[in-house]
């Protein structure tokens, strides 16, 4: 069987691991227990999680065990990696609910069964914490000159690093001590942007367990210009489908660019390498078909079989019919909100995020209602609607059936 190390780095998933021959032979050679942190800053997972989730996965079918770790007690801090400001604070009944949104969301990918896969909360053993204690007992191991160095901390030295942020290195590191101690967990893996905390997280199991633990870390999900990915004309590209429909999530994958097709597929889906290679040698309008494949595949992996068929067939049925599908993303008004124009209409349906926004949609010529081209003094009444709805097309990308109630 293939060594799951040598799976994620032909797949191109891997960015910096700890000790790289020793890793190597520990997942070839034992059973694993390693563990991602997922802090509920929202109530959604998003694209970003979704990559390791992937990961989670790759490492469950190669027979080892994930711990899902839920920062609820990591989440009442903050973590200032990545960030150039200080996170919102929220309230435990908040942090609560995201993290129950959570566990749904990565059972879509993580066998939770039989012990297959474990999940925590780290407000466990956080939130009780004895200061004093946890200062001589963990804080006497970290050097504040190294961990001045951490990339995590060094951007936000410039505007400011609240002393609440600056413990949060502690307490992750402290995470992965406890998860040594209570489940034998060995590894510890993340984003490329917390290296510097699974770096804190090593040192600490050596200086109090005089225990070797292992880091790594993959990819951040950027597209062909190094772009970060995820991010929609409304924000996020959330998993949850009252966020992002299954429909627009489709759409957002089959409209990647072109270079991207190929390398998505290696990332974030479980098609084997053969048949990527294959979409691999097609060019110009052919690579349409890898980019539908692409969209396919991770609108199944994260809303189901039945949800990505329909997304497909909408998305054929609108774009190369130029039809009107069951499926596609659909919204409801009433007669009342005709009488404040075609832009209001449109930004209170989400469509658009503001009128200013619509009208210079309407200049460019990118807007079009039934067909035809929008302009600033078109106007919609009841007879617009028909049987089946108006169709409202933003570009080449997005659409919406809005029906009248």
């Amino acid at each position: 069987m293939k060594n799951v190390f040598d799976t994620l780095k032909e797949r191109g998933l891997l960015a910096q691991v700890t000790h790289e021959e020793e890793v190597r032979t520990l997942l070839g050679n034992e059973k694993v227990t390693f563990y991602i942190g997922f802090d509920p800053t929202a109530d959604s997972l998003h694209v970003g999680h979704f990559l390791q989730m992937v990961v989670m996965r790759h490492m469950q079918l190669a027979g080892h065990r994930p711990i899902a770790l839920v920062g609820g007690g990591t989440g009442m801090v903050g973590d200032p990696s990545g960030r150039t400001d200080m996170r919102k604070m929220m309230t435990v009944e908040t942090i609560q609910h995201n993290c129950e949104c959570f566990k749904k969301q990565l059972s879509s990918v993580i066998d939770f069964q039989e012990g297959k896969a474990i999940m925590v909360n780290n407000a466990d053993w956080l939130m009780d914490l004895n200061y004093i204690s946890f200062l001589r007992e963990i804080g006497s191991c970290f050097s504040v000159n190294k961990m001045l160095t951490a990339e995590c901390f060094k951007s936000r030295l410039e505007k400011g690093l609240s002393f609440i942020e600056f413990n949060y290195m502690l307490m992750q590191s402290y995470d992965f001590l406890q998860l040594y101690r209570n489940y034998g967990c060995k590894l510890e893996m993340g984003g490329d942007d917390q290296w510097s905390n699974i770096l804190g997280g090593i040192e600490l199991l050596r200086r109090k367990e005089n225990a070797q633990g292992y880091g790594m870390t993959f990819t951040l999900l950027t597209n062909s210009e190094g772009k970060k990915m995820g991010k929609t004309a409304s924000g996020a590209l959330w998993l949850d489908p009252a966020k992002v429909s299954p429909y627009d999530f489709f759409q957002y994958w089959r409209n990647v660019d072109d270079a991207d097709a190929c390398r998505f597929m290696k990332l974030i889906t479980f098609m084997p390498m053969e048949e990527i290679a294959e979409y691999e040698k097609l060019e110009g309008q052919a690579l349409n078909e890898a980019k539908t494949r692409l969209a396919y595949e991770v609108t199944k992996l994260v809303h189901g079989e039945e949800e990505a068929k329909k997304a497909k067939e909408a998305a054929k049925a609108v774009f190369a019919g130029g039809g009107v599908s069951a499926n596609m993303p659909t919204a409801a008004i009433t007669a009342a909100d005709l009488e404040e124009g075609l832009l209001a209409l449109l930004v209170k349906v989400g469509f658009i995020p503001s009128k200013s926004e619509g009208r210079r949609l309407v200049q460019q010529g990118g807007l079009t209602v039934n067909g035809e081209k929008a302009t600033l003094d078109t106007s919609i009444s009841e007879a617009d609607f028909g049987t089946d709805g108006m169709i409202v097309k933003r570009g080449k990308k997005a659409v919406l059936k809005i029906e009248l109630k």
